[in-house]
């Protein structure tokens, strides 16, 4: 054991020390969260900072630290090797294996992952600033090596962009939400506010307007009494102002209106009577919207015009339904009632004795989604009864019977050619 000997066994320390150092980085800066690191660099963390800008480049990061881990480990594997073969002859090679396999898993590897798992955030904003320069060093090498594994996985039709980013935000936001809520760190309530809030921007207003079936409109040829019953009458503060067909929309009435001129005819300065009242005038200016219009976009128009209330209108022109500020809202926080609303949401979805669920056909399937936390897809239609008919492509009569993404669904009543009631179980 001369000089030599504690010469090699320090450098074999050393590189064991540096592999732990090269695990433990890898696995923080990967598994660390970007939102946590951007709040510390917001609070003036340095290596948080560095940690950001490190993480941009996860490709080039992930280079660099397995060019440094597996230089290190083969380095140290080789010196060993030396040393132990140089002790104990030719078993020294099995000696040597043994011997570096147990001390790189549990301390080159086990131990400091364990370590920077634990504690992501924190470890890889003090390894950083070290891990950049390291980075910037071995960059050429690294270049080399990404622009040869491209060529080689090319070679077997592989095709890679090295601009794609390998984690998408907001699939890692949902996801989160998602498993948070499996977990039970996340109540269902929460988890559909949040995950409502960001589908705004992937849905648009048709599939969740009311369709012009259900609007309530007011007929402008209709007389004033007629007319002034029906808006007292209503739920509705804001009500559409047709002529002649309901196609041919005037303008939107606002209740508060409506009595403002009333008040005006029948007790102003020269009263001219409820006979002389124009629904016309006192109406809004209709406001239309394609029916393709985002969720997201459709409520900065909202609050930009100050306005809560838009016809949806397809590509012909055609009145389709409308859309108003609540409707968005209430995908978010979901329904709102008050005490004029006379139809509850709670009405169209109620579960009979046999664990079966009796549904209005007019109900949306995102709606059952989030009641019951089931998976129908909402791709090609946004009502139950929609979904029915697309998969059956028939209008179904009363007593019919399908089964279909893993649940059977009963047709219990039809008007017309509408579906008004299903039932629907798990299969």
């Amino acid at each position: 054991m001369d000089t030599a000997f504690w010469i090699t066994t320090a450098a074999i320390l050393a590189l064991i020390l540096a592999s732990a150092f090269f695990s433990g980085s890898e696995t923080a800066l990967t598994a660390a969260s970007r939102a946590k690191l951007k709040t510390q660099a917001d609070k003036g963390s340095v290596g948080a900072g560095a940690a950001m800008k490190l993480t941009e480049d996860r490709e080039r990061l992930i280079g660099a630290l397995l060019l440094g881990n597996n230089v290190v480990n083969i380095l140290s594997s080789a010196l060993a090797t030396a040393l132990l073969t140089r002790l104990f002859g030719d078993s020294g090679v099995a000696l040597a294996t043994l011997v570096m396999t147990a001390l790189v898993l549990i301390f080159g590897e086990v131990m400091p992952k364990t370590l920077a798992i634990t504690y992501p955030e924190t470890v890889a904003s003090r390894v950083s600033p070290i891990i950049r320069i390291l980075t910037f060093l071995l960059a050429p090498i690294v270049a080399l090596v990404q622009v040869l594994v491209r060529f080689l996985l090319r070679l077997f039709g592989v095709k890679t962009n090295p601009e794609d980013n390998p984690l998408a935000l907001r699939e890692e936001i949902v996801g989160a939400i998602a498993l948070g809520h499996s977990e039970g760190a996340v109540e269902k309530e929460d988890r559909d506010r949040l995950l409502g809030a960001l589908d705004l921007g992937e849905r648009t207003v048709d599939e969740i307007m009311r369709h012009r079936r259900q609007i309530e409109m007011l007929d402008a040829d209709q007389p004033p009494g007629a007319l002034l019953t029906q808006v007292l009458g209503s739920p509705h503060t804001r009500l559409p102002v047709y002529r002649g067909s309901d196609d041919n929309i005037l303008g939107v009435v606002h209740a508060k209106d409506l009595l403002r001129e009333v008040d005006r005819l029948v007790r102003g300065e020269t009263p001219e009577g409820l006979e002389a009242l124009d629904i016309a005038k006192v109406a809004m200016k209709p406001y239309f919207i394609p029916e393709t219009t985002s969720l997201d976009e459709q409520m900065r128009e909202f609050l930009k015009r100050r306005t809560h209330f838009a016809l949806v209108v397809d590509e012909y022109g055609g009145l389709q339904g409308l859309i108003t500020l609540e409707d968005i809202l209430e995908e978010i926080v979901g329904e709102i009632t008050d005490e004029h609303d006379v139809v509850s949401r709670e009405g169209s979805l109620s579960q009979a004795e046999d664990g079966a669920y009796l549904v209005d056909g007019a109900m949306t399937i995102r709606d059952l989604n989030r009641a019951t936390d089931w998976q129908l897809p909402d791709d090609e239609a946004n009502t139950i009864a929609g979904l029915v008919i697309h998969e059956a492509m028939m209008i179904p009569a009363e007593g019919q019977v399908f089964s279909f993404h893993g649940f059977r669904f009963e047709v219990v009543t039809r008007r017309e050619n509408r579906i008004t009631k299903l039932k629907i179980r798990p299969l």
